[in-house]
């Protein structure tokens, strides 16, 4: 065992990275078998089990967004290192309950403890902002998001070669990976957060919607909210619905559906790396964006009147246009914020994903489910993606009324790409 208050190493910052990367890899990582799973504990259909599939995903957003302010609280209590040590031991332990679970409910059991555990990004970031230097911040910060890039491509990937063993079998992987990942934070993670640096826990500063109303100062940048929270809505269709919807059209196995995932992380991180460079100094931001939202509702109508496989992972190609809405927005939505309100307004986006997590599943696999469904009076499969270009053409609408005007700058805009979840 080692010494909690010894400074921290290199051996730390490792732990936290891997820590990050195995939340996001969990995520992904059941969704290929996701469908399968399900059909199998209650013997309904595809249409049936996707609604199921949307509950299960709205439960670990709620807890998810309730319980990452609360996480970060305890730790300024309590410290970064038993917050995180135990929220990881958790992950690992909720993914063991998963695979054995023997009913839908005990499935609810597990999501609902690892959006609990998940939630650990909080004091996690909190943990990485101790250790760096100022000026290695930024570097070590990168480092966090390049884990949330990569898990979001083996997550979907990983879960599509393990459901080829059975739809349990990535759960078990799941869980082995975290529980490991707790032994090697207690040999390693000392605490950074000094006792004398310490406060008191206080509910009222642990509010996941504080931030948001902070933004009603700035009309043009809660426009840019709205328009941000639409198109973050629509992005929901894909974690939510694709699993099935292929497995429904298409006969997609595990393995396929991981496999076309992992491609539109890996678009994804391309486009992030490439395309920003190339499109945002000569178009700007708002014309890149306006671009990238176009694209993306063009791509949500191809998937719903695909009729063929090779037409979805065509149309994935449109994520290389969309993967830039993103860090444009976050760059025009900077230049009306003053230098000292950065932090709080990307508190409010995380809020809107937060919050567009837990309305969009729910609502993506209703939409799925009632339009596939056997007894369907207007039998239409590709009614939530038909739902997700309409939510885009009016973020588009708006998006492009609020930035009509070009916004005065206050400081120089951040142009840094950042991992998006598919």
């Amino acid at each position: 065992m080692i010494n909690p208050s010894r400074p921290p190493g290199q051996h730390a910052l490792v732990f936290i990275t891997i820590t990050v990367l195995l939340d996001v890899i969990g995520f992904g990582l059941i969704l290929p078998v996701l469908p399968t799973l399900l059909m199998s504990l209650t013997g309904a259909g595809v249409s049936q089990a996707a609604m199921y599939g949307g509950w299960l995903t709205f439960t670990y957003a709620v807890m998810q967004f309730l319980c990452a302010p609360v996480l970060g609280n305890l730790s300024d209590r309590f410290g970064r290192r038993p917050v995180i040590v135990y929220a990881v031991a958790a992950l690992g332990v909720d993914y063991l309950i998963m695979g054995l679970a023997p009913t839908l409910a005990w499935l609810f059991v597990g999501r609902t403890i690892s959006g609990m555990a998940g939630a650990s990004f909080t004091p996690a970031y909190a943990y990485v902002a101790d250790v760096s230097p100022p000026e290695r911040r930024a570097q070590n910060f990168g480092l966090i998001g390049a884990a949330f890039g990569v898990g979001f491509i083996l997550g979907p990937a990983l879960g599509g070669l393990l459901g080829g063993l059975g739809p349990r079998a990535p759960f078990f992987a799941a869980a082995a990976l975290g529980l490991l990942n707790f032994a090697y934070g207690v040999a390693v993670l000392p605490e950074t957060l000094g006792a004398d640096r310490r406060r008191a826990f206080d509910w009222k500063r642990a509010n996941p919607l504080g931030t948001l109303a902070q933004m009603r100062r700035h009309p043009v940048v809660l426009g840019l909210l709205g328009s941000l929270f639409l198109w973050m809505l629509a992005q929901q269709v894909m974690p939510t619905t694709w699993s099935f919807y292929t497995t429904y059209r298409f006969g997609w196995s595990a393995r396929t559906i991981g496999a076309s995932l992992a491609i539109v992380g890996l678009i994804m991180a391309v486009s992030q790396a490439t395309l920003l460079r190339l499109i945002v100094p000569r178009l700007g931001e708002r014309r890149a964006a306006l671009i990238g939202i176009a694209i993306a509702g063009v791509g949500y109508v191809g998937y719903a009147t695909a009729t063929a496989s090779w037409m979805m992972f065509a149309w994935l190609v449109t994520w290389f246009f969309g993967a830039t809405v993103m860090p444009t927005t976050n760059g025009l939505m900077s230049h009306r914020i003053a230098a000292d309100a950065q932090g709080e307004l990307q508190g409010a986006v995380a809020s809107l994903y937060s919050l567009s997590s837990i309305l969009g599943p729910p609502l993506m696999s209703q939409l799925f489910g009632r339009f596939s469904a056997p007894t369907a009076a207007l039998p239409l499969p590709g009614a939530a993606f038909f739902a997700a270009a309409l939510l885009t053409a009016t973020c588009f609408l708006l998006y492009g009324s609020v930035t009509r005007q070009r916004p005065a700058r206050v400081h120089p805009p951040p142009t840094t790409p950042e991992p998006v979840a598919p």
